[in-house]
């Protein structure tokens, strides 16, 4: 005999890497040194391997014959044969239907499958589930890790608040006042958690959002508070002006919608302001061209040379901000974002802003929000050798709650899959209001 008919290969048939082709004539010559004979294989000069016939096996034709011809190829699987036996593979070939006296000793035939199962890299040579035997070998070779150094947990405060004030559409989330926020943050860092963002919700609101940059503005004081109450916390701040313009749109708006240049001027102004108190990263969020550029250029030019920008550089608009809206205090009086915040049909789009605000000078890029947008999170991290954050948003954090205080979901289970899967798809670090939680459980 010429040798056993070679194993299907899906995507090698064309043109097979040498490896298979090695191990291929390894197990023919293997073969052939054995004598190994079976009789569901047949020789080369007796039929065609793609018919599928010997001549042990259908004698004649008919509706059984017919039927195998649609099936088509297969292979046998080892263990499976009549009455316990094993049933000798057929490498492709359709299954003999010789009577069981005829058939050879087949232990053989099962040994060089598995040989050469092993060097294709093939079942039964190949178990994926020996990796996943125990709960210890699943954690030595998680691919994965999710950490509380990995999170930053989202703070609001508000001007003029005397006590906390529970926020409605996110069970578990308050706004603070202003001269409690010092000491929330300790109890932050106390759970693990090494950075927090800042949002603030100003007493004043003009079509301009001067109360923005106010050096003793709501945010500005908070940063002081949480820089004397906690000073090795990591402390960002959210760069827009939606919660301070009477307008509540993330700029000035003038005759023709948004003005894009005087907004990234304020913008500039903001984050120097936020840098003359102490924060560490400043984060804009505005969707204006040009805005890390001009946030780069303003702090460098008043000495800021070390705080970072964090650009929410593809930042979608999205139904699941609502909450926020909610919490912030910042929905549009009129109209909608729809001129500024990205369409999330357009995936080259994004990448195109992530790659301007790269270009511009931004330390860190975040895609906004997170959950339903983790392809481009991959692709962030695929093109980009900057750190690439996250923001799992509000409404991604209240249909979790909302879901567990109707007893549908597990939240415990159900924030660490979606903080897990954020991270898995190449996020750095992740913005998320489950952070307190997820700190508490890793711990």
């Amino acid at each position: 005999m010429s040798g056993l008919a070679p194993l299907p290969l899906p995507g090698f048939a064309a043109n097979p890497p040498e490896y298979v082709r090695r191990g291929e004539r390894q197990f023919q010559e293997m073969a052939s040194r054995r004598r190994i004979r079976w009789a569901g294989i047949p020789d080369a000069t007796e039929g065609s391997v793609s018919a599928g016939h010997s001549k042990t096996s259908h004698a004649g034709s008919g509706p059984g014959c017919a039927a195998h011809a649609k099936e088509g190829p297969r292979v046998t699987r080892i263990g499976s044969g009549a009455g316990g036996g094993a049933a000798p593979p057929n490498f492709g070939l359709r299954p003999n239907r010789i009577r069981k006296a005829q058939r050879p000793d087949t232990a053989p035939i099962q040994r060089d499958y598995i040989l050469r199962a092993s060097l294709y890299g093939m079942f039964p040579g190949r178990r994926l589930r020996r990796l996943r035997k125990s709960e210890g070998m699943r954690r030595l070779v998680r691919e994965s890790r999710l950490g509380a150094d990995d999170l930053v947990y989202p703070v609001f405060v508000e001007e003029g608040l005397e006590a906390p004030r529970d926020i409605g559409s996110m069970s578990g989330i308050q706004r603070l006042p202003p001269d409690t926020v010092g000491v929330e943050a300790q109890e932050i860092r106390k759970e693990g958690i090494r950075a927090i963002m800042l949002f603030g919700i100003p007493a004043r609101k003009d079509g301009a959002g001067s109360s923005a940059y106010d050096g003793q503005g709501v945010v500005q004081n908070a940063i002081r508070a949480v820089r004397r109450a906690v000073p090795d916390m990591v402390i960002m701040a959210d760069v827009c002006m939606c919660q301070y313009t009477d307008t509540g749109h993330c700029g000035i708006y003038g005759e023709g919608g948004v003005d894009n240049d005087a907004t990234i001027e304020c913008l500039g102004r903001i984050a120097a302001s936020y840098a003359g108190a102490g924060v560490d990263v400043v984060a804009p969020s505005a969707m204006m061209d040009g805005q890390v550029a001009a946030i780069r250029g303003s702090l460098d030019a008043d000495g800021f040379v070390d705080v970072a920008i964090m650009s929410h550089a593809a930042k979608h608009r999205s139904t699941f901000y609502s909450p926020f809206r909610d919490a912030a205090d910042c929905a549009p009086q009129f109209g909608d974002r729809a001129g500024y915040q990205m369409p999330y049909t357009n995936s080259r789009e994004a990448a195109r802003e992530m790659a301007a605000d790269v270009a511009e000078g931004a330390d860190i890029v975040m895609i906004k929000p997170a959950l339903a947008y983790l392809d481009l999170v991959a692709e962030a991290r695929r093109r980009f050798d900057l750190p690439v954050a996250a923001y799992s948003v509000s409404g991604e954090y209240a249909l979790v709650q909302a879901a567990h205080l109707k007893g549908w979901v597990d939240r415990d289970a159900a924030m660490l899959e979606i903080l897990g899967s954020i991270k898995r798809a190449g996020a750095d670090i992740i913005v998320t209001y489950f952070a307190r939680e997820v700190a508490r459980l890793l711990s």
